[in-house]
C-alpha cells in the first residue's frame, strides 16, 4: 500500500545535522540519509533501513536529531502485505 507521508522540512534539517556530525554512528547516518531521500518524494523506507531506524530509536546514546530522522523513516515504511 502506498504511503502519503514524506519527510518534513524540520526533519530534513535534523537529518542534515546528523549527516554532518562526525560523531554520528553509521546507523544514524544511514537513517538520516534515508529520511533525506524521502523529502518531497514517494520513496518508502526499506525493511533494512527500518530495522536500523528501530535500533537508533532504542539507542540511549542517539541524538535527538538522529531519533527524529529515525522516527520519520519508520513512519514512511511500506505496509507489510497480508
Amino acid at each position: 500500500m502506498a504511503r502519503s507521508e514524506s519527510t518534513s522540512k524540520k526533519v530534513a534539517v535534523s537529518a542534515s545535522k546528523v549527516l554532518r556530525d562526525p560523531k554520528a554512528s553509521k546507523a544514524e547516518k544511514s537513517v538520516a540519509a534515508s529520511a533525506l531521500t524521502q523529502k518531497g518524494s514517494k520513496e518508502m523506507t526499506s525493511a533494512k533501513v527500518a530495522a536500523t531506524a528501530s535500533k537508533v530509536m532504542r539507542d540511549p546514546k542517539a541524538s535527538k536529531a538522529a531519533k527524529s530522522a529515525a522516527a520519520s523513516a519508520l513512519t514512511q515504511k511500506a505496509n507489510k502485505k497480508k
